[in-house]
């Protein structure tokens, strides 16, 4: 039978099974390789103010959020688009 992807939509490889997340949105179990990932940086104080406090020399801290998506919703937010048939084999950088 041919396949759809020639990842099969997952990053494994043969490694045998990953662990599961949960979507950030919805909150179905998807696959840990499966999952789409988003990074953003998380800012705590006002930007205003933010300006003021680095030119008096503070340091503000801004952790990182790692955000999971299940391809529903990665698609839902526009992260993944959907592509047409000759171009799903294909690998690599979408945008």
């Amino acid at each position: 039978m041919p396949l759809k992807r020639a990842s099969r939509g997952r990053t494994k490889g043969g490694k045998g099974s990953s662990g599961t997340v949960q979507c950030t949105n919805c909150g179905q179990t998807v696959p840990k390789d499966k999952a789409k990932k988003v990074t953003s940086k998380l800012n705590l104080v006002e930007h205003t103010l933010a300006k003021e406090l680095r030119a008096q020399g503070a340091y503000i801290a801004s952790p990182t959020v790692l955000k999971h998506y299940c391809i529903s919703c990665a698609i839902h937010f526009k992260i993944l688009k959907i592509r047409s048939e000759d171009n799903r084999r294909k690998r690599g950088k979408l945008r």
